[in-house]
């Protein structure tokens, strides 16, 4: 019989739904070279993880996988050639690997008691930030922290539309236009999440099921003049109604397509407002360090609904694809 240490995880088994998922007992890894060991404190879940659940058409994923990709935790040892330093230090993992693809995506992520990562990967966790904070911050707020203020060159004083405003991405975007003191104006599905993207400090509140032809509010809203700035990760049908919320010269940033990829838009309103489109890949190390160090300085407070032990993640993952979740989804192994 072995003695090997093991650690418990959640796994998806095949492509389908939630019942795919398996909470199951695995060897623990080790650190190889140039590796470490961390035992995980904190995983969130990202909507990435439905997509894995499901499956996406040309990105296979070899099963089974391990979903999460935004980790905190405390390194428990090093493989030869990483700093031994490291050992005992509190560290937020960059969800992407050295050579390319995604933890939990292409390969394990943190529905798990213990994770090898390269040490490339490794940031450090500054006093004062939990492991719950820290692992709400990677992927959704790395994300809109690089399209706002190095795709996008926010400034205090504009106007910005955010559409899927009660999600992740959308909640962290409203957080930094508030802290650089833009006028936010905040697209959800349900009167109770416009309540609570108001509290957060959304200055103006669509309801785009009340109001599909959301342009139309904007427009009243901005005195016909439209909004300077446009958060649409959304895509699908959304575009068009984009379009036409903005005012000269203004600019869409956009970091996904949650709802469809192929959109719909109308070519005149490039030239016609002289509407600038600005992709945002994904973020970098120094995104996460600046979300880190902003959580620190007490300017911002990642927003986490909902805190599950390892034994219910599933359930997290299903609120997050019937889109019962405001904030953050928090898994603690």
């Amino acid at each position: 019989m072995s003695n090997s240490p093991t650690m418990r995880v959640v796994a998806l088994q095949a492509h389908g739904g939630l019942d795919q998922f398996k909470l199951d007992t695995w060897p623990r890894p080790e650190a190889e070279d140039g590796h470490a060991l961390v035992e995980v404190k904190a995983c969130g879940l990202n909507y990435m993880d439905v997509f894995v659940m499901h499956g996406m058409p040309g990105m296979p994923t070899k099963m089974p996988r391990i979903p999460g990709g935004d980790i905190a935790g405390i390194v428990r040892s090093v493989g030869a050639g990483t700093d031994p330093s490291w050992v005992g230090k509190k560290v937020a993992l960059f969800p992407r690997f050295p050579k390319g693809g995604v933890l939990g995506e292409n390969g394990n992520g943190g529905l798990c008691e213990y994770i090898s990562v390269d040490e490339e990967q490794l940031i450090e966790i500054p006093e004062g930030v939990s492991f719950e904070q820290a692992a709400a911050l990677p992927i959704a707020y790395g994300t809109s922290h690089r399209m706002l203020f190095t795709r996008g060159h926010v400034q205090k004083g504009e106007k910005i539309l955010i559409l899927g405003a009660s999600g992740g991405v959308g909640v962290s975007c409203i957080q930094f236009a508030k802290m650089v003191g833009m006028e936010v104006f905040a697209c959800t599905s349900t009167e109770e999440k416009g309540r609570k993207l108001q509290a957060l400090g959304a200055d103006h509140i669509i309801n785009y099921s009340d109001e599909p032809k959301f342009s139309k509010a904007v427009w009243a809203a901005t005195g016909k003049t439209g909004v300077d700035v446009a958060v649409n990760f959304t895509g699908g049908d959304t575009w068009i109604e984009t379009q036409r919320s903005m005012a000269k010269g203004g600019r869409i940033l956009t970091c996904g397509s949650t709802a469809g990829h192929e959109c719909e838009i109308d070519v005149r309103f490039l030239w016609h407002r002289e509407t600038e489109i600005i992709g945002s890949r994904a973020y970098v190390p120094d995104d996460i360090r600046a979300c880190l160090d902003h959580v620190a300085s007490g300017r911002l407070e990642p927003v986490i609904e909902t805190l599950l032990p390892l034994e219910r993640a599933v359930e997290g993952i299903g609120l997050m694809e019937n889109r019962q979740v405001f904030g953050k989804v928090i898994v603690t192994p």
